[in-house]
């Protein structure tokens, strides 16, 4: 047996006996999650270390229910005496709560009978040495860029857990995780010519996937770069084309707006779009939670249900919300095991690996057909409304000028609805997956971009 296999064992034990605790106690119905492990992060501005931290530890969260009652507590103490202590807290303020009909574990006829194989852990540990060559690396190709002035420093971090969870229906499973990561932000200009930063980051499960430090950092600069001398556009009506950076955030406005909590509340504006045209046809939005070394990668969700692919936009109908249990009972619907949940948070509704599906043309080509657009590589703001669907951030980018990009812009506002956004958009076929949440460049045929 392995290290993380003990841990798993000894995860699952210990949350058996805090369900069985609480079940003698009183409660209807229990669970409980562990979720646990150890990361190591590195640091470095100008070439110099200023920070190494170490963090090893676990938390867990317990819920119990007594009949609509539901409570839950968590502790990072796992001692027996805590850990009693815990049980009676939470049947004490399940007495006392507000009922809730909707809340609930899941039937256990429904619960996954198999736990797919999404090999989300690297068993190898990377040590502190890799990282700080990985951060060295990062920020040394970044400053190496002529133009590039100065550094707001680079880190490189990793990261393993263990996930447990144990429910009276009968469930019970574990899994581990891995994540490494590096990031770096650098300076470009003087103070008397004007001076701007960007950044560029980088993640993976393995960290034989993880992207060149070296092609990460020259990211960075060279994006700082372009930036300087930066002008706003007159106000006018125009194409914005959304870089993959920024346009994996207009899935994540797609996705907030069907999450179940929205469509329960009624305060989503796609609402009254289920089985609807929202996107162009040929487009859809593709969720994989098994994609092998995926970083949203799951083999079941947080109620112990199954998850499986789907497509959530399909030719671009929309065709399912994301339902948790307790979402799809507000909305009489079955769940559609999307629920995530931390140790201190009930479960609620969250999607997995997502992303919009690219199309045939490059991004040249895409940019090929515009006279006078807006490319757009950063977002400000957060004027978005999900009940509305009122779109109005602050942007920065780079002109397009007779189908090229030319000079850069900031400064700008650009406005719209994310209704007539989504309908108008054309994804170029760029498409990495490199988050969990991922997209290609898109085009937008019509927004109002204001400037001077």
């Amino acid at each position: 047996m392995t290290d993380l296999d003990r841990d798993a064992a000894q995860a699952l034990t210990l949350l058996d006996d805090l369900v069985r605790r609480a079940m003698a106690g009183g409660a209807t119905a229990a669970d409980a999650l562990y979720v646990g492990g150890s990361s190591v992060s590195a640091t470095v501005r100008l070439g110099r270390q200023e920070k190494l931290e170490r963090a090893e530890g676990g938390e867990i969260g317990l819920r119990v229910l007594i009949g609509h009652r539901q409570a839950l507590v968590a502790s990072a103490d796992t001692s027996p005496a805590t850990l009693a202590t815990l049980v009676e807290r939470a049947l004490d303020m399940a007495r006392v709560v507000p009922e809730d009909p909707h809340v609930g574990l899941a039937d256990p006829a429904d619960l996954a009978l198999e736990r797919p194989d999404i090999d989300g852990c690297d068993p190898g540990e990377v040590s502190v040495e890799t990282l700080t060559r990985l951060v060295e690396t990062l920020e040394g190709e970044a400053l190496a860029v002529p133009g590039v002035t100065n550094s707001e420093g680079a880190e490189a971090s990793w990261g393993r857990s263990t996930v447990a969870l144990v429910g009276s229906n009968g469930f019970s499973h574990a899994y581990h995780s891995s994540h490494v990561g590096l990031g770096v932000a650098v300076v470009a200009g003087q103070g008397t010519e004007g001076m701007e930063i960007d950044h560029a980051s980088a993640s993976a499960v393995y960290l034989a996937d993880l992207r060149d430090p070296a092609e990460v950092g020259r990211e960075a600069g060279t994006r700082a770069v372009r930036r300087l001398g930066a002008t706003r556009l007159p106000t006018k009506t125009r194409p914005v084309v959304f870089d993959p950076r920024v346009a994996r955030g207009l899935v994540g406005h797609l996705l907030g707006a069907i999450n179940g909590g929205s469509i329960a509340r009624g305060t989503s504006f796609l609402k009254d779009s289920l089985g609807q045209r929202i996107l162009p046809a040929g487009v859809s939005v593709i969720e994989d939670p098994h994609r092998p070394r995926g970083l949203r990668s799951r083999p079941v969700d947080a109620e112990g249900l199954p998850t499986r692919r789907r497509s959530l936009v399909d030719d671009g109908t929309l065709t399912t919300w994301l339902l948790d249990l307790r979402t799809a009972r507000v909305l009489g619907l079955k769940s559609t095991g999307h629920a995530s949940r931390g140790t201190g948070a009930p479960p609620s509704p969250g999607a997995s690996n997502v992303w919009l599906t690219p199309g045939p043309l490059s991004p040249a080509e895409l940019i090929a057909g515009i006279d006078d657009g807006l490319y757009v590589t950063d977002l400000f703001g957060q004027g978005v409304n999900g009940l509305t669907g009122d779109y109005s951030r602050g942007a920065a980018g780079l002109r397009i000028e007779n189908g090229v990009l030319t000079t850069p812009v900031n400064e700008v506002t650009i406005a719209g609805t994310l209704q007539r956004m989504f309908a108008a958009l054309t994804p170029a076929s760029d498409l990495e997956l490199r988050h969990g949440v991922d997209a290609p460049t898109v085009l937008v045929g019509e927004m109002m971009v204001a400037g001077a």
